[in-house]
């Protein structure tokens, strides 16, 4: 049985703004982590964050995009493990952008979790994911502040 996170969130800036922080390297560190990523599809890039022994995390994930329509769709795989090369979460992350007229629909989904064996990462990413996605306004916002953008 198979498990997805799903999370919907509304941005009251346009999708050229919301693109920005899913495909720039320094702004994804910003509201997510520390990362390897470039916009192209066959891009291998990592996330990187803390070890978590106990859960058989070595605090790298190992992704490669595989779909991305510019302002509108960017997917890549989600990979991690013990950090013996092998991998224990096989997974795949979807970001969708809908233009609306007073701003931006953001859709995450990451699918491909196994409730059984992925059940603690699935909790703690989807808890995560949705904090995380929360922060992205407010760093907007603060970054149209310092350049006096309105």
């Amino acid at each position: 049985m198979s498990k997805e996170i799903k999370h919907n969130l509304f941005f009251e800036h346009s999708p050229e703004v919301v693109w920005d922080y899913l495909t720039k390297p320094e702004l994804i560190e910003q509201w997510l982590m520390k990362n390897s990523f470039q916009p192209k599809v066959g891009c291998q890039f990592q996330f990187f964050m803390s070890p978590m022994p106990d859960h058989k995390f070595d605090g790298n994930m190992h992704c490669t995009v595989v779909e991305l329509i510019p302002l509108k769709k960017l997917t890549y795989t989600w990979k991690c493990g013990p950090g013996d090369g092998s991998i224990n979460l096989d997974s795949v992350v979807t970001w969708t952008l809908h233009e609306r007229d007073n701003g931006t629909e953001l859709q995450l989904v990451h699918d491909g979790f196994k409730i059984l064996e992925d059940y603690f990462m699935f909790t703690a990413m989807n808890a995560g994911w949705l904090m995380n996605m929360q922060k992205i306004p407010t760093l907007i916002n603060n970054a149209k502040n310092d350049t006096g953008k309105s």
